[in-house]
């Protein structure tokens, strides 16, 4: 691994069903932004963070989205938990179409899906208590409940995520990053969810203290039955968190299986040169790294066709006219690139 230490490996647990319910099934999933202009501030484009994702996730799993900055995965994130409203597509959760519910029904809704954020010297409030920041959603959703009550279930929560009982009455200011992070990790599991989207939540942190939070995010998950939609740009971290993974490009997913065959027989040109990059532990195994020549295009004016044809290596006259779709080219794998049969 490059930048992680002593990470539990996703190997140690039990292979998931194949029968396992489907918890969360998204479908052409947009996410637009407008782009104002001119004198009377008139639409005149959008950005298009999101463009089309499609894929999946079963109870207990933990899908992991990777890509480049700006690729649309955090904004896919966002759009899923209902942050950010669609412009297009369906997300059904636990069997219901969540896409356009609102009010009330998306307030009992968003118990079950919870979030924790990049960075967590920003996604907590430096003028609450710890014992107040992880207390508030329950206080919020159940105002009968009594106080010695919610105080004892957020003591147990504090002191399951390894923060000591002391830090109830203490402020975030008070505490590391890690630290930091885990009291955002207890804040996200005080409403119990099942789907928990965790956005690049080792990124802002040492590297010492990475797999320290990772390793908790794997216990976590079997303690509380959790499912992970984990989006990170470090393909080695998401490799030891993710049962199955998606690249994305240019706000679509372009490939997306299961963690050994992305890694071992990466298909897309994309997948390929993202892992080509992953440096290579063994300083005497030669790696052919993949190298693509310019920059990403602007999803305001995205490029015709295959998103990734003006960077491919391989690409051809017709991937500058024809846009691939998301196909399953082997069971359980998809690909989007007519030149993956």
């Amino acid at each position: 691994m490059s930048n992680v230490v002593d990470i539990q490996h996703k190997e140690q647990s039990p292979p998931l069903p194949t029968n396992h319910e489907t918890l969360l099934e998204v479908k052409d999933l947009k996410t637009y932004y407008p782009v104002k202009g001119g004198f009377f501030r008139r639409t005149v484009g959008h950005v298009k963070a999101v463009d089309g994702v499609s894929f999946t996730l079963k109870k207990g799993e933990t899908l992991g989205l990777v890509g480049e900055s700006g690729c649309g995965k955090s904004t896919a994130g966002r759009t899923i938990l209902k942050l950010l409203k669609p412009t297009g597509g369906s997300i059904v959760f636990n069997g219901e179409d969540i896409t356009k519910i609102r009010g009330g029904r998306l307030r009992e809704r968003r118990k079950d899906f919870q979030m924790v954020f990049q960075d967590p010297y920003a996604s907590l409030n430096p003028m609450q208590m710890v014992g107040d920041i992880v207390s508030e959603p329950i206080k919020n959703y159940y105002p009968r409940k009594k106080a010695k009550e919610i105080k004892q279930e957020v003591m147990e929560l504090l002191n399951r995520v390894g923060l000591p009982d002391d830090a109830y009455y203490k402020y975030a200011h008070e505490f590391s990053g890690g630290q930091r992070q885990r009291i955002g990790i207890a804040r996200a599991l005080a409403l119990k969810p099942k789907l928990i989207i965790a956005d690049e939540p080792v990124s802002a942190l040492d590297v010492s203290v990475q797999s320290q939070v990772l390793n908790l995010l794997n216990e976590l998950q079997d303690d509380f039955n959790l499912t992970y939609l984990f989006i990170a740009h470090d393909l080695s971290v998401v490799k030891h968190m993710s049962d199955k993974i998606g690249i994305m490009y240019l706000g679509h997913i372009v490939e997306i299986a299961d963690k050994k065959s992305i890694y071992e027989e990466p298909l897309h040109p994309y997948t390929q040169a993202l892992i080509s990059a992953v440096p290579e532990p063994n300083p005497k195994k030669k790696k052919e790294r993949i190298v693509l020549e310019g920059d990403v295009p602007s999803p305001e004016n995205p490029p015709s066709g295959c998103p990734f044809h003006t960077r491919c290596p391989v690409a051809v006259d017709k991937c500058s006219t024809i846009k691939p779709e998301l196909k399953e080219v082997k069971p359980g794998r998809q690909v989007a690139c007519i030149l993956v049969d």
